[in-house]
């Protein structure tokens, strides 16, 4: 049967329609599709502290760090802080940092912080330490999420993992750990025999000195090393302080040691210490240590055996340790 030139036309007509009514109708189907709201993966995360718990929505950018080792912590995880608190010694940087620390706002120092000058710089996380700023922790929490560690000890890498997991780089953290790690074990190996010899680590501070055990900074870097504390001095110290114990000059014998490390406290500003170390270097009792007479009383960098208390100026410790001693 033959159709009409017209009634063709018109099934044309009619399917055209068809076929672009169904791409109408795909085209707004994909376009609804589109417009639906995707579900974004939370960055939200919750870090146990000596506070509390303290929730942070998203990685922090802008760091204000109230502790020294806290500051050192952050630089070998590849951050700088917009604000930290002010070396003990140094204008305003341990030398050891000084140069990655520029640019970087003073905001007081350990035991003094400036709320003022935290509150301008605006942070998005802050991070310091319940024996130093406890008192200060309510206002910080006011002006940005705050994390405290517990305590300052020779134990840093305790505090180091803490501040690893608030600034959301817990593999790096431990990355950094590892590598440290492997520099212990590189260090201990290349002094060989030298670590059988006992170690003493004395502090003169203005007026008086310590010495150090092996729950200090320098302590517990000794010890990972294999260096022996030297006996008698254990009958100085408690099971609940194995860090340092103030001493007369009564005590001087006890300092003595195959090696001998002493270092003095110079803040900035104040170079009293320096007569202390005079004086008691002088001493007839600290003359007659072996140490002394066997040339190995060895005067070392407070700011990074003891002070700076991070792992920047551990790995700078080990650095000394084997360019001092190693055979």
């Amino acid at each position: 049967m033959k159709m009409s030139l017209s009634k063709i036309l018109g099934v044309l007509l009619l399917l055209t329609v068809c076929v672009l009514a169904a791409c109408s109708d795909s085209g707004k189907t994909q376009e609804a599709r589109s417009a639906e709201p995707t579900e974004e993966k939370s960055t939200s995360y919750t870090v146990e502290h000596a506070m509390g718990s303290t929730n942070i929505t998203s990685t922090a950018e802008k760091i204000v760090v109230l502790t020294n080792e806290g500051t050192e912590a952050l630089l070998a995880l590849g951050i700088k802080p917009v604000g930290a608190v002010s070396s003990w010694s140094g204008e305003p940087w341990y030398e050891h940092i000084a140069e990655q620390m520029d640019g970087v706002e003073v905001v007081g120092q350990e035991t003094a912080i400036d709320l003022e000058a935290i509150a301008k710089l605006k942070p998005d996380l802050i991070i310091g330490n319940k024996i130093r700023q406890e008192a200060d922790y309510e206002n910080l929490s006011k002006i940005a999420p705050t994390v405290f560690a517990e305590t300052l000890t020779g134990q840093w890498k305790d505090n180091f993992t803490l501040y690893a997991e608030a600034v959301n780089a817990v593999d790096k953290g431990e990355e950094v750990l590892a590598n440290y790690d492997a520099r212990i074990q590189e260090t201990k190996e290349s002094l060989g025999d030298v670590t059988n010899q006992s170690v003493s680590v004395v502090r003169f501070l203005s007026g008086t000195s310590r010495i150090y055990y092996t729950d200090s900074f320098s302590g517990v870097i000794l010890k990972e090393l294999g260096f022996n504390r030297v006996g008698e001095q254990a009958d100085l110290f408690t099971k609940d302080n194995q860090m340092a114990v103030e001493v007369g000059k009564e005590l001087i014998p006890q300092m003595d040691g195959d090696l001998l490390f002493y270092f003095t406290y110079l803040p900035t500003g104040d170079d009293s210490a320096s007569a202390t170390e005079a004086e008691w270097t002088a001493d007839p009792l600290w003359q007659n240590l072996n140490a002394v007479k066997n040339g190995k009383a060895i005067s070392v960098n407070d700011a990074v055996w003891n002070t700076a208390g991070g792992i920047l100026a551990a790995r700078k410790m080990l650095e000394e340790i084997q360019e001092l001693l190693a055979p």
